[in-house]
């Protein structure tokens, strides 16, 4: 793993949403917000298990993940890297600290942990190889 500024690791580990862009079969870049935890070696998301990004990712697991700009367009950060899928991982209210980071977020939503659980069934990491900002 790459050496990641301390603006980069900050971010991965405050920031709520990131926009992880996989590459469609027929070559095009699609991107979608996920909610990700970072562990300080990767990003963990867990995915709906019929989501495209998991059929993009099994035909090229080249991906990169993007946090959202200041107001003004500053403090971009991009992290490029590898995705794969975690077979045996545990359910998303067992990998220590996820529900915790999203607490607030699923009340807003009107969503319990329970429905994000078993309705976000997939757990995948993104491996970072290089990382980049606009600051």
């Amino acid at each position: 793993m790459p050496e990641l500024s301390q603006l980069v690791r900050d971010r991965l580990s405050a920031d709520p949403i990131g926009w992880l862009t996989t590459v469609s079969p027929s070559g095009r870049p699609s991107p979608r917000p996920v909610w990700f935890l970072w562990d300080g070696d990767r990003c963990v998301i867990y995915s709906q298990p019929d989501a495209a990004k998991l059929k993009h990712i099994a035909a090229n697991d080249r991906v990169s993940l993007h946090l959202n700009s200041d107001p003004d367009g500053g403090s971009v950060v991009v992290v490029a890297g590898r995705a794969r899928v975690l077979p045996d991982a545990p359910t998303a209210d067992r990998w220590p600290g996820l529900l915790d980071k999203y607490a607030d977020l699923l009340v807003r939503i009107g969503m319990s942990a329970e429905h994000f659980v078993s309705t976000y069934s997939v757990a995948l990491e993104v491996v970072p190889e290089r990382a980049w900002t606009l600051d």
